[in-house]
């Protein structure tokens, strides 16, 4: 039940973005705004028929993988035993788009609006949100700090993405903080890319400490370890 509400949510978003492309495309120009540097210049222009793939079209291919990858998933990394939290990553990665090409929109159609400024926010909680999740991934390739220590033991999974909880949530909240007061460029992108870079040197070290103990010994995960 759960699963099919995600489902139908990012379903309803896809489809409210190809509704409201088809309301503003009469007063769009031409070539429209379509890619912005960190000092919130516009730097890349494309056709306006482009939008189409952009909002709707990038939406609907997220939800369609998200689909597709459960079916790809090797034996014994199947996302059963954390379908919903899955599901709920497909649905914020599907808003953070929709929410996206929004701002694209209003751009478009001839609103100012400190781009920069709004996207950053907008990343920012996304990390928060994915920090409330994070610590609910099992193994497996799509979602999650993926490196080779955490996919080769259950602990290090676990240990690794509690700790990522903590430093997505901490840099989501510092990084919206800082677009609230409107700074943009480089320094509100330095706590994600922290939080995101940071894990993967924790599950290293995390991985040679059991290791050092002789506590490594499983590869094939097991499924449903809490």
């Amino acid at each position: 039940m759960m699963t099919s509400k995600y489902y139908w949510i990012a379903v309803l978003l896809t489809v409210a973005a190809g509704i409201a492309t088809f309301a503003v495309y009469p007063q769009l120009p031409a070539m429209v705004p379509t890619h912005w540097d960190l000092n919130n210049h516009v730097n890349g222009y494309s056709p306006r028929s482009v939008l189409f793939l952009f909002g709707p079209g990038m939406m609907a291919f997220i939800i369609l993988l998200t689909s597709v990858l459960p079916w790809l998933s090797p034996k014994q990394f199947e996302i059963d035993s954390f379908r919903d939290t899955y599901l709920y990553i497909m649905l914020l990665i599907v808003t953070l788009l929709g929410y996206t090409y929004a701002v694209i929109l209003r751009m478009a159609t001839g609103h100012e609006m400190n781009v920069g400024r709004a996207i950053i926010g907008g990343v920012s909680l996304l990390f928060i949100l994915l920090g409330n999740v994070m610590g609910k991934l099992r193994r497996n390739f799509y979602f999650g700090v993926r490196t080779p220590w955490a996919l080769a033991n259950e602990r290090v999974w676990n240990a690794t993405h509690r700790f990522a909880a903590k430093t997505f949530v901490v840099a989501g909240l510092i990084g919206f903080l800082l677009a609230l007061f409107n700074l943009i460029g480089w320094i509100p992108l330095i706590p994600l890319l922290g939080a995101a870079f940071v894990p993967v040197i924790y599950s290293l070290v995390i991985y040679k400490q059991l290791e050092k103990r002789g506590e490594i010994s499983d590869f094939m995960p097991q499924q449903g370890t809490k």
